[in-house]
Order: structure tokens, then sequence, then C-alpha cells
């Protein structure tokens, strides 16, 4: 804005008795919680009035200072919750475990475990973070993402040998399904056979507002590859495309899950 607006890091500085270190610090990001007041006065210089760039930038910078619940849990969680707490639009596909937004508190706790965590409290506050992510779910300010997520029945059987949890988790697929929210729920059964989704899981983040393109997230160990390329973005919504054609619909998987456990 500042090169559009034809002005120097000098003349800037100059308008609002800034230094010019403090411009070139906000425009690094070497600021990184700049206040509400200096980003309005650049917006003001640039010549940025009313609109809704205005209105996001300076609703960025609100939020900035604001300390999200993920924070007190970012040695468990990463920085991904930020970004799913923002999200109007989650897609989902995962081969080997259920997503974290439909997981049960017991098949999070038994996950954990076998991610070699041993430690009870830590066990515990992996499933503290997984039910404070899912209470996206049910907020109405911002509204809920809408979900869509593509489950394979390999997913499902993983945990089968644990009856308990697996009763827990298959019924509790079953309610979400059935609910009348925002979650659309498809499961890839095993008789599929080969589709595009075998190389593994990913999660695709869509956004409301003029500021925050698609996001698309690889889970790795430590914490994930976050993917904003357009193509890279195009390569994985047919991915999507492709696994949601390959998966039952919507009504045919939830009778897939109740066969589960009528069984």
């Amino acid at each position: 804005m500042r090169v559009e607006a034809d002005l120097t890091h000098a003349e800037v500085a100059k308008r609002l008795e800034w230094s010019t270190g403090k411009v070139s610090n906000i425009e690094t990001g070497v600021s990184k919680k700049p206040s509400v007041h200096d980003i309005r006065g650049l917006l003001d210089v640039y010549g940025v009035r009313e609109g809704p760039m205005r209105e996001a930038l300076l609703e960025l910078a609100r939020k900035s200072r604001e300390r999200g619940w993920w924070t007190k849990f970012s040695d468990v969680v990463g920085e991904y919750p930020a970004l799913e707490a923002d999200a109007s639009h989650i897609s989902t596909y995962e081969p080997l475990l259920l997503p974290g937004l439909l997981q049960t508190p017991d098949y999070a706790a038994l996950v954990t475990r076998a991610s070699l965590v041993r430690d009870p409290v830590d066990i515990q506050r992996a499933v503290d973070a997984r039910k404070q992510r899912q209470e996206i779910l049910t907020r109405s300010d911002p509204p809920a993402p809408e979900v869509w997520a593509v489950i394979d029945e390999a997913a499902l059987m993983r945990v089968e040998s644990e009856r308990g949890v697996y009763r827990e988790q298959v019924q509790h697929l079953i309610d979400v399904a059935e609910e009348p929210n925002k979650v659309t729920l498809q499961v890839l059964p095993m008789a599929s056979g080969v589709h595009a989704g075998l190389r593994g899981p990913f999660v695709i983040m869509d956004f409301a507002g003029p500021l925050a393109g698609p996001v698309v997230f690889i889970e790795t160990d430590m914490d994930g590859l976050y993917l904003e390329d357009d193509e890279e973005i195009d390569r994985y919504r047919r991915l999507l495309t492709h696994v949601q054609t390959a998966a039952l619909p919507e009504d045919a998987s939830t009778r897939f899950l109740k066969g589960k456990i009528a069984a």
C-alpha cells in the first residue's frame, strides 16, 4: 500500500511523526503485534478509507493482540488450531486416524499414548486440547465452520480391538452425522480398492474475507506443512473430489457406521 501510494519510509515516518525504523519494522514483521492505532494511522496516510480491506486489516490488528486458547497447549497442538479456528470451511481426508474434530476423549487418549506419550498429565492435556478445538463446531459467533470429513474405513478398523473405545467412537460419528449441524461425513470403505487418497491425510481450510486465501495442512509428527500456492491448492482440491467420489454418500455412510456397531 505504501508503494502504491508512492511514498518512501521517510515520508511516511515524517507524516506520522515516527522513526523510519518503526515503519520498516511493521512492514517486515519485526513488530509482531502493531497497535490498532498504528495500523489506522498507516491506512490513513495510504489513503485506504472505509471499506472491507480497511476493516479486515484493523480486525487483524485487534486479533493479533489476543491470546488464543491454544497458546497454553502449544506444545501438543502446534499452530494449526489458530487457522482452524478462523476457517469458514474445513475439508479433511483421513486414511489412518479420525479427524481431531470428531474424536472422542477416549479415542484421543488412545492415539496419544500410541504416539509414545507416556505421562498421564501430558495425555490429559492432549485430550483437553482436542475438546477445546471441537468447540468451534457448536459456536454461533463467529458461525461454526462447515466441515466435510472423508474417513477411510481403515481409520475405524485401527481401533477395533479396543472394543469399548471403538463402539463409543463409532456411535459419536453416527451422532455427528445425524445432528442438524454443518458436518458432512463420508466413509471410504476398503471395498473401494485403490484410490487417489492413498498417499496420506490432508486438510483444506478456506477463510471468509478478503485477506486470507485457502491453506492445505499436512500433519507431521512434530507439527505439519502449510501449503498456499495456487497449484498446490488446486492439486489437493482435485484429490478431495476424487476421495469424495470414491466414498459412500452421506446417508449410506451413516448406515455403514450403524452396521459396524450392530455386528
